[in-house]
């Protein structure tokens, strides 16, 4: 099969998306399959630019066996609602050029992931233009995410952009959706079951395991011998609501034994490090972002995940990736979010579940685990055989790549 994949994050970006794609994609290749990745020119989340890109209007090479064409966006490192659909359109519109003029040969398909919504839209317009199937993957529900967190509230484009993502759903041949929440929400919306697909976020088990000489050497490093530290990697942005991670560190200030990292980069850390900064922490360090080879290292030196949320209804469907990468690594969880994510916590008896953006549940939980290493180090054993079982990035994508032959062999999906 050939496919035309577009997402507009990508790595050396580093974030859920970049890494579901990158995983999804080299596993296609690795099963005799070609894929053309259309992404962005790098600078996702900082919203800028690196030096060695700047000044172009596109680049193309190879990654793994993947061609991938990146295209130049209007970045900003200002997330105001102006900015951000410049970001969002100039990707839409770029992607749809370069499609055309700089993807040569003969696709069987166009794959298109969302968020952001408008990679549906230059998904929808190559499939019209190469008269090739539209595979549409669903990753979060968009506008309706966007308007509970606040980041969207213009009423035109709230309008505007409920039409682009019905058509998206009108047109598609297959809707690949990644929690049972968004599944279910698309049947109640009216979408036809039988062409939704479930393929959720997982872990590539083979790169995420636990590395006991990068535990020792961090934690040397870094100067946390002897310390029960609890980890927070991912972006930092408004969803996170990683204030709770900084209040409950502020309550647990005076106490030696609890450590906290946070690893990344995002809209929110600058907030979040002044706010730290206020409260003059001795136990918080915040880390740089990391490329995916790193972070395994910085999973391996922790005792605990966290997996926070902002206490809103539309993550009650929610299943982060960052639980599966923790499990791999053989890392237990600590999630604050109600629903499908707490519920495979529980299944695979790996973690545990408290209130969402409560610090105080959160520093009372650490204290309680901080004297359980023993049974924190059971926990992530459980989560590392339940995500080989059920969540790897491997079976995954032979799953998905074989679903997308019978789509197009047989034409058994229908619109």
């Amino acid at each position: 099969v050939r496919i035309l994949y577009l997402s507009q994050y990508f790595p050396p970006e580093a974030g859920a998306t970049q890494a579901r794609a990158l995983e999804m994609a080299r596993n296609w290749v690795k099963l005799g399959h070609s894929v053309t990745m259309i992404a962005e020119i790098p600078n996702h989340p900082s919203g800028i630019i690196p030096p060695e890109y700047r000044g172009k209007l596109y680049e193309r090479s190879q990654l793994e066996g993947i061609e991938v064409i990146r295209v130049w966006v209007k970045a900003s490192p200002i997330k105001n609602f102006r900015n951000r659909m410049l970001f969002y359109l100039t990707f839409m519109l770029n992607a749809a050029l370069a499609g055309v003029l700089l993807a040569h040969g003969r696709y069987d398909l166009v794959y298109a992931t969302s968020p952001p919504l408008f990679v549906g839209a230059s998904g929808l317009f190559l499939s019209w233009s190469k008269r090739i199937p539209f595979v549409f993957e669903v990753r979060d529900l968009w506008p309706e995410s966007a308007v509970e967190l606040g980041e969207l509230s213009n009423p035109t484009a709230i309008s505007l952009a409920t039409r682009l993502e019905t058509a998206c759903y009108r047109r598609a041949r297959l809707i690949v959706v990644v929690t049972q929440g968004i599944l279910h929400r698309l049947i109640e919306r009216g979408i036809n079951p039988a062409k939704l697909i479930l393929v959720p976020n997982g872990a590539n088990v083979e790169q995420f395991r636990f590395n006991e000489a990068a535990r020792a050497r961090l934690r040397q490093e870094l100067g946390l011998e002897g310390r029960f530290i609890a980890i927070y990697a991912g972006i930092h942005g408004i969803a996170q609501g990683l204030e709770t991670v900084i209040e409950a560190a502020n309550l647990l200030k005076d106490n030696p034994a609890i450590h906290f990292l946070l690893v990344g980069d995002g809209p929110k850390k600058v907030e979040l490090m002044d706010l730290a900064q206020r409260y003059q922490l001795p136990n918080l360090n915040f880390i740089p972002e990391q490329p995916r080879e790193t972070i395994v290292d910085y999973l391996s030196a922790a005792n605990i995940a966290l997996i926070p949320l902002r206490n809103l209804d539309l993550f009650k469907g929610a299943l982060p990736s960052k639980i599966f990468d923790a499990w791999a690594c053989e890392l237990p969880v600590i999630i604050n979010v109600e629903g499908e994510a707490t519920r495979i916590i529980h299944q695979a008896q790996a973690g545990i579940s408290i209130p969402p953006e409560n610090p105080q549940a959160l520093a009372e939980a650490l204290l309680s685990l901080s004297t359980q290493k023993d049974a924190c180090r059971e926990m992530g054993k459980r989560g590392r055989e339940f995500t080989i079982q059920r969540f790897s990035r491997q079976s995954q994508a032979q799953y998905l790549a074989q679903t997308l032959q019978d789509l197009i062999s047989h034409n058994k999906v229908q619109p």
